[in-house]
């Protein structure tokens, strides 16, 4: 049994019961990817009461998450109190290159408005091939880190441009189908900031309208 299946069953051993935030509950073990400012995995660590069960994981060192975000510190705090596993520096192209993440099997992996740093402005083809390049090699990378009922989870844009990077497409390349397609709510999410994530306004948010979370599973 791998540290953190074993961790999960200790927590249902001493809270027999399961806490739930929408998509997410405190039996399974979730690996958020991309985080900006750690809000979203505050979330779901302060609904469950603990974030035992979570990896939480960041492309920046600590040192810059802290630079870039001004509530990173807050969450981050928070998430340690709760029992939280914190990367830094895991980038979405290969996460099972990381050898912290490589033997580890997850029942959810979360990348909420995943995007690469803008070159061009989003409308442009150039651009776009850019983010579809990051999807395709994010959802090869995970597809292997999934436990046997495990799901996918990507949050993203689906009006244009954005509906143009054709995320369903890119999964079912690499065998991943798509299970549901609901829409989401920032206000679901208390206290969950989504950030821009580069340049200047990295620590700014964006309206996050017309957004569904697109949940992906194993064809095999």
């Amino acid at each position: 049994m791998d540290y953190l299946q074993s961790r999960v069953k200790m927590l249902n051993i001493n809270n027999k019961e399961v806490k739930w935030m929408k998509h997410y509950s405190s039996c399974q073990k979730i690996l958020l990817v991309g985080e900006g400012d750690f809000s979203f995995s505050a979330c779901l660590g302060k609904a469950f009461g603990s974030a035992v069960n979570m990896v939480a994981t960041s492309l920046y060192s600590k040192d810059t998450t802290m630079l870039k975000y001004s509530k990173s510190a807050k969450n981050l705090i928070e998430l340690k109190d709760l029992g939280c596993t914190i990367i830094y520096q895991v980038d979405a192209h290969n996460l099972r290159k990381h050898p912290l993440l490589n033997h580890i099997l997850f029942d959810r992996i979360v990348f909420n408005f995943p995007a690469t740093a803008l070159k061009w402005s989003e409308s442009n083809d150039r651009q776009i091939k850019r983010h579809q390049r990051l999807m395709k090699s994010f959802f090869r990378s995970c597809r292997d880190m999934l436990e046997k009922n495990g799901e996918v989870h990507v949050t993203h844009k689906i009006k244009e441009p954005y509906c143009r990077w054709e995320i369903e497409k890119l999964a079912e390349d690499v065998g991943l189908c798509l299970v549901e397609k609901v829409l989401f709510r920032r206000s679901e999410y208390p206290g969950y900031s989504n950030k821009r994530g580069s340049g200047s306004r990295a620590d700014e948010t964006f309206p996050a309208g017309n957004s569904c979370t697109f949940k992906f599973a194993r064809t095999t």
